[in-house]
């Protein structure tokens, strides 16, 4: 850095008294101007009488007359003013004409060795400039094949286990591998080596990245980072040479670790891409399979990465020796989400009416990312509303944003569409209250938010991870009570149900096809997913099953949504009343809740099913 702020000086000061040159050279002479005129001539003017006084500047001469005029003159170098004088017959003693030599300043010395050297000083500049501009672009063209990793060293982390939650089993993986590098003898004492690398795997959002800054605030060794798409260039060989450079680094400030965030930007099934084995990214992923297990098993560097795309690695990749251990980090259940809840609702003013716990069980289905962007919704609306601390109202609105979007109060909407989405959305809940496999209905609106005019959001009475038939057919009756609904009522139907219809035979084709609960089909599947990489990501079906089983799948697929609309048909049929009276209800209020929709949804036959607090029905297809 001081290097280079001495070149700048360097080159700014020769610019400086370069232009100083030109000016002195350009304002030298007298404001006034004077006149020049040849030698013969001042000797006229000194015969006659009408020169006061000549000024000798060495070959220059300066001539002021009698009558107050300046003139300027040369002679011959080496040659005496007043020798020429006397060979023209006037003796400068007897006559008035008084003749001063002036010797050259030291200022104008310098600065005619400066105009003298003014060229030079100028091309010079220019050399030293592109000299300089060379040399960077060297620089910059050698160092494509360095690695751009960050390395994290320091004993105050920013981000420690304490600030992950949710995850416990993740986390007793990675404190052990922190063990292993802190206190190693402990382990090879009982004849155990460190794995060589570590693989995270979750869908997005459910904090691989904060372990691994976890990991690098508790390690205490060096930890470096980088992002699978920083080793591919547009040069070919440019990763490869990343890749080595990055482990020279490690191994020269070993032990440590290494994290790859998004490796399968890089680590993706070779032989699937145009250029076959000399395609950049396999050239890429062939060194990084020889670092980590090549001929040199020496190195006491663990590399950990993050992938939320495990299927499209590469089997070189997976296998042990490389990535020794595979940490799979899923969507939290209700405890983890609890306890997510108030690491990130840690320092923030929560009201007395806010409890956490109730907010974990409607929030179903959000992963780490998704709470922590309700947590910081709801602080912003509290900020919004001019209140000091975040009551429950916020954190309400806040999983209706995260869910649907912000709610669009200004969108202009007609009594009919009005009336026909509150019927619409009265018959999902009606259905859903009434069949006994559904999900309960907890929050039902007529409020827009993001596309839809309204929406229905249902509470699992606990996390599920096995759906039975009954419950997808009871989940696909739910799905369709808005249209029936809409027919019951209006006698016609309208687009606002394509979700709904898409929901429903999706359901209905999973069941069929992939969970084999179909009675005529029989318990096996159909198709099988592959996704192929060739020219992009497009997910097909390679058909293993003949035409004739084709068409019983379509039957069976629309046997089952037409039996899910007859159940709902039949549903709001029978209870027309309830169905009429929680519409208007919304058509006065927009939004019921809980209570209320317990209340009105069980007025002709006692009180309603125990409603739990809340959450969204994730897809079960």
């Amino acid at each position: 850095m001081n290097s280079r702020l001495m070149r700048n000086g360097i080159i700014y000061l020769l610019i400086v008294v370069a232009v100083l040159a030109i000016f002195f050279t350009l304002f030298s002479n007298p404001l006034g101007g004077s006149q020049q005129i040849p030698i013969s001539e001042v000797i006229i003017m000194t015969a006659r009488g009408d020169v006061d006084r000549i000024e000798v500047r060495g070959s220059n001469l300066d001539i002021f007359t009698t009558s107050g005029e300046n003139f300027t003159s040369r002679k011959e170098d080496g040659a005496s003013m007043v020798e020429i004088l006397e060979e023209a017959g006037i003796d400068p003693l007897a006559s008035d004409v008084q003749v001063a030599v002036k010797g050259a300043s030291g200022l104008g010395g310098l600065f005619g060795l400066l105009i003298n050297f003014l060229p030079l000083i100028f091309f010079g500049a220019v050399l030293l400039f592109m000299m300089r501009q060379a040399q960077g672009n060297s620089n910059q063209t050698f160092s494509f094949g360095r690695s751009r990793a960050r390395m994290f060293v320091g004993n105050s982390p920013s981000v420690s286990f304490s600030d992950v939650a949710g995850v416990e089993e993740a986390k007793e993986e990675l404190e052990e591998v922190v063990e292993f590098l802190k206190f190693p003898e402990r382990f090879t004492s009982l004849g155990a080596k460190i794995p060589k690398g570590i693989l995270l795997v979750g869908p997005p959002g459910t904090g691989k990245t904060l372990l691994a800054r976890a990991v690098a605030g508790e390690a205490e060794v060096p930890f470096f980072s980088i992002s699978g798409s920083e080793f591919v260039e547009m040069f070919v060989g440019v990763g490869a040479s990343r890749v080595r450079d990055l482990f020279d680094q490690a191994k020269r400030n070993s032990p440590c670790i290494i994290f790859v965030d998004e490796i399968d930007a890089v680590g993706r099934r070779r032989g699937a891409g145009l250029g076959g084995g000399h395609d950049e990214r396999e050239q890429t992923l062939n060194q990084i399979l020889v670092e980590m297990d090549g001929f040199d098993v020496s190195t006491n560097v663990i590399v950990l990465a993050a992938t939320n795309r495990v299927d499209i690695l590469d089997p070189a990749l997976l296998r042990p020796g490389r990535f020794d251990r595979r940490v799979t980090l899923d969507n939290p259940d209700v405890r983890g989400r609890e306890q997510i809840l108030k690491v990130h609702s840690k320092g923030k003013p929560l009201a007395d009416d806010v409890d956490l716990e109730k907010v974990a069980k409607q929030t179903m289905g959000f992963s780490g990312a998704d709470l922590a962007n309700l947590v910081n919704e709801s602080a912003i609306l509290a900020a919004r509303r001019k209140k000091t601390v975040i009551t429950f109202d916020e954190f309400a609105e806040s999983i209706d944003r995260v869910v649907a979007g912000p709610a669009r109060k200004s969108k202009v909407v007609t009594e009919r569409e009005k009336r026909i989405t509150a019927f619409h959305e009265a018959g999902h809940a009606l259905v859903a209250f009434v069949l006994p496999n559904a999900d309960m209905p907890f929050k039902v609106t007529i409020v827009a938010r993001g596309h839809s005019a309204g929406h229905t959001r249902y509470l699992p009475e606990e996390d599920r991870h096995l759906w039975t038939t009954a419950q997808f057919e009871d989940t696909m009756a739910a799905a369709m009570g808005g249209r029936v609904a809409e027919q019951l009522t209006f006698d016609d139907i309208t687009t606002g149900a394509s979700d709904d219809l898409e929901q429903a035979t999706n359901i209905a084709r999973s069941m069929v096809t992939r969970y084999g609960m179909s009675e005529k089909l029989g318990p096996r599947t159909f198709g099988k997913r592959e996704e192929m990489v060739f020219l992009g990501r497009e997910i097909t079906e390679q058909r293993d099953y003949s035409d004739k089983v084709a068409q019983d799948i379509d039957e069976e697929v629309h046997t089952l949504v037409e039996s899910a609309y007859d159940a709902a048909t039949k549903v709001l049929t029978d209870h027309s009343a309830r169905l009429a009276a929680l519409a208007n209800r919304l058509l006065t209020i927009e939004t019921v809740e809980s209570d209320e929709i317990r209340q009105i949804l069980g007025a002709d036959d006692g009180p309603g099913p125990d409603a739990p607090q809340t959450a969204t029905s994730p897809s079960p297809a």
